[in-house]
């Protein structure tokens, strides 16, 4: 009965397998013991959650094309109405590494003309099989919180590839809430994979995340989806929404989070910039 199952079911279902795919592969693999076999297992993770995520497409959605981190680029999907957005394992080096801040991410890229980026996104599904959370679009969406009271504002950004100037607009974003009555500060956290990123906003341990140093779209569509079904913010920093199935599939810079943190720290990365 697989040709009754929706977009959003299959996504679901095969960022599922993928997930339990890679834990059953880190586990029987074992915990690296050098940087060699740490790099084996990395490659390992990345070639089997592609090799058979673009199968089960295959048999599930075979008029669709796939745009994925590990394959080839097809440049037909450029003329395509329906493109899946993949990231067999993002967070690889998270992955290696035996943390839990790694995940899959599926999302259906369709055309669109009536939408200001000529395409919209739907059926995502954010897969954090180590942490056991699966986000999807179809999610009920809670409230969101504001400001939190009991500790600073949280912004998370990358372990390796931080913005240049985070340093000096968490100091400007400080001083602002501070002269609204929010003197609990705020402070830069990181975690890899970018849907670990959103979900941290989601689990309400932070509350903004911001890159500038540019990825690409099978990094960002998946939980760009997901944050928008949840309520958040999520755009380039300057606020224009991010096109998809580009014909260099590269987003240059994101901001995801509650919309009041966003705009504060919207405002305190362009004076940063300025500074």
């Amino acid at each position: 009965m697989t040709d009754q199952l929706t977009d959003m079911q299959i996504s679901a279902v095969i960022a599922a397998e993928a997930g339990a795919l890679l834990m059953d592969l880190r586990q029987t693999f074992g915990q690296p013991s050098d940087q060699e076999a740490e790099k084996e297992l990395k490659s390992l993770g990345d070639r089997r959650s592609h090799n058979h995520i673009v199968a089960r497409f295959g048999e599930l959605r075979p008029d669709d094309l796939v745009l994925s981190e590990e394959g080839v680029d097809d440049s037909d999907r450029l003329a395509a109405d329906r493109v899946w957005i993949v990231d067999p394992l993002d967070g690889t080096r998270e992955f290696g590494q035996g943390r839990d801040d790694f995940a899959v991410h599926i999302v259906l890229w369709s055309r669109d003309p009536s939408a200001p980026t000529g395409g919209r996104l739907s059926a995502s599904t954010v897969e954090l099989p180590a942490q056991k959370i699966t986000r999807r679009q179809d999610d009920i969406a809670p409230m969101l919180p504001g400001l939190p009271h009991e500790r600073p504002v949280r912004i998370v950004a990358s372990r390796t590839r931080p913005p240049a100037t985070l340093g000096v607009a968490v100091d400007i974003m400080a001083a602002s809430l501070a002269e609204q009555g929010f003197t609990a500060g705020v402070e830069v956290i990181d975690v890899g994979s970018v849907g670990a990123k959103v979900n941290e906003i989601l689990c309400g341990r932070a509350d903004a995340y911001v890159h500038d140093t540019g990825f690409w779209e099978w990094d960002v569509a998946a939980p760009l989806a997901i944050a928008h079904a949840y309520g958040l913010t999520a755009s380039h920093i300057d606020g224009r929404p991010v096109e998809f199935n580009s014909p260099h599939p590269y987003v240059t810079d994101l901001i995801v989070g509650n919309p009041g943190v966003v705009s504060e720290l919207q405002v305190a990365m362009v004076e940063a910039s300025q500074a």
